[in-house]
């Protein structure tokens, strides 16, 4: 399947895996790479040092083209930088900040940028930063979302209508069928994340793994909009939060109250009662863990059986 993605980033189908926190290590993103999409390495929680050792072990891994998605709030942003153009990394994606700040950077480095935007506004900022494509993310997406709470079928379209350069579908997409519909709206390509949460090589804790499998429609909720709007499984931590609600918290008190490291505590470390377990609306889909490269064809073998027999 050949198309501006595709072409893009040297890739056999326009479906990329998304960078997420404890999620997204070499292991995965070489899987999904090797098996046509384009594999992200996920850098918001890992120390300098371990980026590059996941860059290292993904170039060993994989001979296709893979990339490292950087969210910009990240607090040694310059080092992290600094490593993805000392290990050759070719693709970076960005997200949570401005893209003006490291988008001419990264260029002059031989590097394609794509930057992660949940607005028609912030789409339009990105293209007049010289990125390569955009990554238009619906609410209904796992992790930290905008706060216009804006679904990804509504906003393809509208951003798809005032751009030039490639959009990228992000939220509430896991299966053939959901990618197919992206692209009739205006989407160039998919970018998922929380199918590829259950997958083997995903470097979640097995009982994250395990509770979105379980996780049914209306299991999960945007909170903590005062701080950074962050979908999550309803559990413990969560109901808690609900409870703080009750009595019209400050932004200490919020703060306070998630503390540090609450997401390493529920994805990586598997605690379902008192971490944070991000993951998005579409996990209702989700029913068993299977290999990267089993999820990828999955995928695509649907997309292309439904649209040899309704395009």
């Amino acid at each position: 399947m050949k198309n501006t993605i595709t072409q893009l980033f040297n890739i056999k189908y326009p479906l990329i895996q998304a960078g997420m926190v404890w999620n997204s290590g070499w292991k995965l993103a070489s899987a999904v790479s090797n098996a046509g999409g384009l594999g992200l390495i996920g850098a918001g929680s890992m120390y300098p040092a371990v980026l590059r050792e996941h860059i290292q072990k993904c170039k060993k891994a994989t001979t296709k083209p893979f990339g490292v998605n950087v969210p910009m709030l990240y607090p040694n942003i310059e080092e992290i930088m600094k490593i993805i153009v000392e290990e050759g990394v070719k693709i970076v994606f960005t997200s949570a900040g401005n893209p003006k700040t490291w988008t001419p950077f990264l260029k002059e480095n031989g590097i394609k940028v794509v930057h992660v935007v949940s607005s028609v506004k912030f789409a339009l900022k990105s293209e007049q930063a010289g990125v390569d494509a955009v990554v238009a993310e619906g609410f209904e997406a796992g992790g930290h979302n905008g706060r216009e709470e804006t679904t990804t079928f509504t906003l393809i379209p509208m951003v798809k209508e005032k751009l030039s350069i490639p959009v990228i579908a992000a939220g509430g997409i896991a299966s053939g069928r959901g990618m197919l519909a992206a692209i009739v709206l205006g989407a160039d390509g998919v970018q998922i994340g929380s199918r590829f949460v259950a997958s083997n090589e995903s470097s979640a804790h097995i009982n994250f793994k395990n509770e979105v499998v379980k996780t049914q429609d209306g299991d999960t909720q945007l909170t903590l909009k005062e701080l950074a709007p962050v979908r999550l499984i309803k559990n413990k931590f969560y109901n808690e939060l609900q409870e703080l609600y009750q009595h019209n918290p400050t932004i200490e008190q919020l703060k306070d109250k998630l503390g540090r490291a609450r997401a390493k505590k529920g994805m990586f470390e598997g605690d379902l009662e008192n971490g944070e377990l991000e993951i998005g609306q579409i996990a209702g889909l989700i029913h068993e863990i299977k290999s990267a490269e089993a999820i990828v064809k999955e995928i695509m073998d649907e997309f292309n059986l439904i649209k040899n027999n309704f395009c």
